[in-house]
């Protein structure tokens, strides 16, 4: 494993990781699906991965930082109402229990 590149390995994972929640799905639908659907779909995960990933440096670097942070994870999820509102619920809430944690010392 040790002369697989890091992409190579972070792919081989992700085949893994999707290949069980297939096989999870299909168990429990009663369903079959072949290894070229599981690898298909793997490649399709691959790509809009790293579609997010350049998205979410681009909107990073445009504001002028080097590291990516929730408001980038916002912004990218803008034009979903509701993943945007659920990951806004989220961060309010993490917000709120750090600063609770603070307010505590």
């Amino acid at each position: 494993m040790a002369d697989q590149s890091e992409e190579e390995q972070l792919k081989a994972a992700l085949w893994y990781a999707v290949g069980k929640m297939v096989d999870e799905e299909t168990l429990r639908r009663n369903r079959n699906v072949t290894p070229q659907f599981i690898g298909a779909l793997t490649e399709m995960v691959w790509a809009q991965i790293e579609n997010v990933a350049l998205d979410l440096e681009t909107f990073s670097r445009h504001a002028g930082r080097t590291t990516i942070n929730t408001d980038d994870v916002l912004l990218l999820a803008r034009r979903n109402q509701d993943l945007h509102a659920i990951i806004k619920d989220f961060v309010d809430k993490q917000k709120a229990a750090k600063a609770k944690g603070k307010s505590k010392r």
